[in-house]
């Protein structure tokens, strides 16, 4: 396969080191799959990109790893997490088990205040008018593990927590679409409101779907993003055939 050169830097790419957070660029460039699945990297390589000693590369890459966006290998280089949709799909059955077991504890355990608070937090019509996707990935996170704390259950959170770091990366993408992140805060706000009327019943169900359209929406949009990637992604040429 022909190696793709790398592309020019725009002039907001270039900003002083110190105030740089290469970390989140480096994070921003994987979720949206400019640096590819599978591809490699070197410290090197970024360092020279970012203008920066190899320390606060290294520092990011270990960070990214510890999240699970990339594998380092010693002599090698860092390698992009791969994107397996079979796997996503397994890691999803669980979430959908665990979230469902969450709303049961919140129903019986999470004070009515802290629902209150996060009902506020959910309203629709409070949606803010302009929001990046990172943002409402992380907004969604903090949703949901908000909600499996309120249940009083520590471990279900640990291990919500750890599928979480697995699925990251389709979660963002769901949040590309202006209509789903609408569709986020209706669905939370619905759940929240079973929640605080302490219908397990209906929050249960309610969280079963609210999961499974999210799960579908972004691996569509995942493979379709991945397609049209592959052909200009990782600006430092080791794009996979």
């Amino acid at each position: 396969m022909e190696k793709k050169t790398a592309a020019p830097l725009a002039k907001h790419d270039k900003k002083p080191a110190a105030k740089l957070d290469i970390y989140s660029v480096l994070r921003e460039m994987i979720l949206t799959f400019e640096l590819y699945p599978g591809s490699r990297v070197t410290e090197t390589e970024l360092a020279n990109y970012f203008e920066v000693s190899r320390t606060p590369i290294r520092e990011a890459l270990l960070k990214l790893e510890n999240e699970g966006h990339l594998t380092i290998r010693s002599k090698q280089g860092c390698f992009i997490r791969q994107i397996d949709v079979a796997e996503l799909s397994e890691y999803y059955r669980v979430r959908t088990a665990l979230e469902i077991a969450a709303v049961e504890d919140a129903c019986n355990h999470m004070p009515t205040n802290e629902v209150e608070r996060l009902l506020a937090l959910w309203t629709p019509d409070k949606k803010p008018e302009t929001v990046t996707a990172n943002q409402m990935e992380e907004w969604d996170e903090s949703f949901h593990i908000a909600i499996a704390l309120g249940g009083k259950n520590e471990v279900l959170v640990k291990y919500l927590q750890d599928i979480n770091d697995h699925i990251r990366v389709i979660r963002r993408v769901d949040f590309d679409n202006t209509d789903r992140i609408k569709h986020t805060f209706e669905d939370h706000h619905k759940i929240l409101q079973a929640i605080l009327q302490r219908d397990v019943t209906s929050a249960r169900n309610l969280i079963k779907r609210h999961i499974q359209r999210s799960e579908e929406f972004a691996k569509t949009l995942t493979l379709t993003q991945l397609a049209r990637k592959k052909a200009t992604a990782n600006r430092f040429g080791r794009i996979p055939p």
